[in-house]
């Protein structure tokens, strides 16, 4: 199980958590916020094992767990009695039957070894109005052992009386130099391929991890592009019908798709068009490649910027720009992508 060490680029959380270790004086809640991929439960777990941990040791600076002790065997392997996660039988919603059983009713047991007994509750987002209130009888008289560590990915969702019971610790997003020598040197990644995959997580390294050994996410970018390459020459039907074979998705269920297209593989290739443009762009203002993502197709990007001029392509950027805000105003996804794939046809 990983340590302190491991945590990448969230200062201000390891900062206060390092200060809980070193005085022993450890919030009754905390909620851990960030986006889907950003690492909240890596972290919970951490500060869990460390708060459990009977041998705590200074390595380079930083508090940590032993790994030794029976209480960090225990947290490695996710068999330790005195840190629960609360899991919840409805796949969309986490109920107040779930909390009541789980944890309120728990809490009244002292812990079995430790001097803590911490819950950890996995998207907390998706708690009722009925489950949060249960929670709050728990939070305005909590037992002196307890800690919950609710980690969410909408802050938003909860009510504010949760909120203020409680230290929120939010994630802030991974530098990309940071995740591309993450990638480089803990899962070898080919540089071009941990360069694109950072700079499309956009600071989320569970996306960035995803990414790279995405061949899904791999394929895309390339069909792409050769779309892109061939859009002078294909008529509009010709066009639609690539743009569905790209985004159309079987496999996926009715609430992640739109008008049958996949709204995260959609997702991913306004990303791809947004940075290969962006990448004409620079180029087209300093003639150098090294600040370039799509790296592999400077061929291309050059020929585009020798008979576009910046207005050409910065109206290709708007016409991305246009294209993403109609669609999430809920404009027929298929008309918007149409209008910018014309746009952008336009001015190459």
């Amino acid at each position: 199980m990983a340590d302190f060490s491991d945590i990448y680029d969230q200062e201000q959380m390891k900062e206060h958590m390092q200060y809980v270790l070193k005085t022993d004086k450890a919030s009754h809640a905390y909620i851990i916020s960030g986006e889907d991929g950003s690492g909240k439960e890596f972290i919970a777990r951490i500060f869990a094992k460390a708060l459990q941990c009977s041998d705590r040791q200074e390595k380079d600076g930083e508090i940590e767990a032993c790994d030794l002790c029976p209480s960090c065997i225990k947290a490695m392997s996710d068999n330790h009695p005195d840190i629960i996660t609360i899991t919840h039988d409805k796949p969309n919603s986490i109920g107040v039957d779930d909390i009541r059983l789980r944890l309120r009713d728990d809490v009244v047991i002292k812990p079995y070894e430790s001097k803590y007994k911490i819950y950890i509750i996995p998207e907390g987002e998706k708690m009722t109005i009925a489950a949060q209130n249960a929670l709050l009888k728990t939070l305005e008289e909590p037992p002196s052992y307890i800690i919950i560590i609710i980690l969410t990915n909408n802050l938003n969702a909860f009510l504010p009386t949760i909120i203020s019971r409680c230290i929120v610790l939010p994630t802030k997003p991974v530098r990309d130099e940071v995740i591309k020598k993450y990638l480089m040197e803990n899962c070898r990644v080919v540089d071009y391929k941990a360069e694109l995959s950072a700079a499309f997580a956009r600071g989320n390294i569970g996306k960035a991890l995803e990414l790279s050994s995405n061949e899904r996410f791999e394929n895309l970018k390339n069909e792409t592009i050769d779309l892109i390459t061939k859009l002078e020459n294909l008529e509009v039907h010709d066009i639609m019908d690539r743009v569905h074979g790209l985004l159309e998705n079987p496999e996926a269920d009715e609430k992640s798709t739109k008008k049958g297209i996949d709204i995260a593989q959609y997702e991913d290739f306004m990303d791809i068009l947004l940075f290969f443009f962006r990448d004409m762009l620079v180029f087209k203002a300093s003639d150098n490649v090294d600040h370039l993502i799509f790296t592999d197709k400077v061929s291309y990007i050059s020929s585009v910027t020798n008979k576009c001029s910046y207005d050409d392509i910065s109206s290709i950027l708007d016409n991305i720009d246009i294209a993403k805000n109609r669609i999430s105003s809920n404009v027929n996804i298929d008309l918007a992508l149409e209008l910018m794939l014309i746009g952008i046809k336009e001015h190459l």
